[in-house]
């Protein structure tokens, strides 16, 4: 496999929501792209957290109105970040270590971060079997 960056091979721009989306929208927005979680950003766009699939499923579980829920409420808050230089392979490493299935691709920028996009193992898989 060629060594290619993780900003070569995200296949698909970063979705996102903001903090005070209720859970329903943001199960809507993730049935509708297709996708498995939203980054959640602030006013200022920066990376405040993710919201994922499995996020929503404990949202479900353990409240009786989690469609009404902001998703900071559920969001996990910290964030498994790579850099847009970072290559795939290295990123293929950090997910097994953590035990997680996307990264953000993330600038940092003055004190925050800005998400540039989202790298996941589906994308690193595709790259595979392509042997690029």
């Amino acid at each position: 496999m060629k060594e290619i960056t993780v900003l070569e091979a995200k296949r698909y721009g970063a979705f996102h929501c903001n903090p005070e989306m209720k859970l329903k929208d943001a199960a809507s927005q993730m049935v509708e792209e297709d996708i498995s979680g939203l980054v959640v950003i602030g006013d200022d766009r920066s990376l405040l957290g993710i919201i994922t699939r499995t996020d929503l499923l404990r949202a479900w579980i353990e409240n009786p109105s989690w469609d009404v829920q902001p998703v900071c409420a559920f969001m996990s808050r910290e964030v498994v970040t790579v850099s847009p230089q970072d290559s795939i392979r290295d990123v293929a490493r950090l997910l097994i270590k953590e035990q997680i299935h996307r990264a953000v691709i993330a600038q940092a920028v003055e004190d925050k971060l800005l998400p540039l996009g989202v790298i996941s193992d589906a994308d690193l898989v595709y790259h595979m079997a392509r042997n690029e």
